[in-house]
């Protein structure tokens, strides 16, 4: 039986941990807040992000980074993309040397761009082989459910790949293995942005067109971007690409399309964030996708605009007209 830790009590890291424990895994869950990791423990279920659902008994849950890592053979990370950096120079030195670490993290590092898998092998020292990504559709309540899903392991490792893939390979969630790490983790970064435009037009009561429309474009934006910093173009027409995009801009379970909903209908950054506990990552990654972007004179025009919504105050209106005005080409242009 497989020792993994999870480390991230949010919806995804509970909801992933029950696909390892299903899987066959030893699971342990770590939690941030003492009182959460009680809770957890006593009831088998996570009330906070995750009600109704019942925890398999093959779950432990701990507050304790020392404990959750003791003898893991897997290390999981489910904590919000711009707080990674902080909790693994925490977490480092309860780190297993051998152990696989895994990002299932979709945002870009502020100030630094890095991909997750960049960030988590510049604080830990690991080397490439030895970090993977789990990327793809999946929304954490419908997994928690045991709905059926499929997802991508990205290492560029192909034994590492394999063996998380067993690990998580339950009977409703079947994983692919890919070596493109950068596409999986571009794909899931970008998305999240896209996620908020369409979200965004939706709240403004556009149709069925503005958001295939947007979708599309969104794709192709990420794919420019994919390939100027070498990602597998066909990455992007797999479950971590096109899946992950479709699943995450229709689904009224997307944390990012329905914070661009609310603010298609007029309510303010500030207020929605005030008002719920989950982190919609595209809220502050679209910045340092932008700034990626920017860096390698890619043109993504969705993507900026979703900054000037969300960082510089504009109306979503604004947005839309504007992304409209900008002047005719080709489908397969350069931008």
């Amino acid at each position: 039986m497989t020792r993994t830790a999870v480390l991230g009590a949010g919806s995804w890291g509970t909801a992933f941990a029950m696909v390892l424990a299903d899987a066959g895994s030893d699971v342990t869950l770590l939690a941030r807040r003492p009182d959460l990791a009680d809770r957890i423990a006593r009831t088998r279920e996570n009330a906070d992000y995750l009600p109704g659902v019942e925890l398999s008994d093959a779950i432990a849950c701990t507050s304790d980074a020392a404990t959750a890592l003791r003898g893991a053979e897997i290390v999981v990370m489910a904590v919000p993309s711009q707080t990674l950096r902080a909790n693994l120079v925490a977490w480092t030195p309860f780190l297993p040397r051998s152990a696989l670490l895994v990002s299932l993290m979709k945002g870009i590092e502020l100030g630094t761009t890095l991909r997750m898998s960049e960030v988590i092998a510049a604080v830990t020292g690991a080397h490439a082989n030895r970090v993977a990504v789990v990327s793809g559709p999946n929304l954490a309540r419908e997994i928690a459910e045991r709905q059926p899903a499929a997802g991508v392991v990205a290492c560029i490792d192909e034994d590492a790949a394999g063996q998380l893939q067993q690990a998580c390979h339950a009977p409703y969630f079947r994983p692919y293995t890919n070596p493109d790490v950068v596409g999986c983790e571009l794909g899931g970064a970008v998305k999240n942005v896209i996620a908020l435009a369409v979200g965004m037009a939706e709240g403004m009561g556009l149709g069925d067109n503005t958001r295939a429309t947007i979708i599309t474009r969104g794709l192709a934006e990420t794919a420019r971007l994919g390939e100027v910093l070498g990602a597998d173009p066909y990455t992007f027409a797999g479950l971590a690409g096109l899946g992950d995009l479709v699943a995450t801009c229709s689904s009224p379970l997307s944390r990012n399309r329905t914070f661009g909903e609310r603010l298609g209908q007029g309510q303010r950054v500030a207020e929605i964030v005030a008002s719920t506990r989950q982190v919609a990552e595209g809220v502050k990654s679209c910045e340092s996708v932008a700034d990626l972007a920017r860096a390698h004179g890619v043109d993504m025009p969705i993507t900026d605009g979703v900054v000037e919504v969300i960082h510089n105050g504009v109306a979503p209106q604004r947005m839309m007209h504007t992304l409209l005005a900008r002047s005719a080409k080709a489908e397969r242009a350069s931008s």
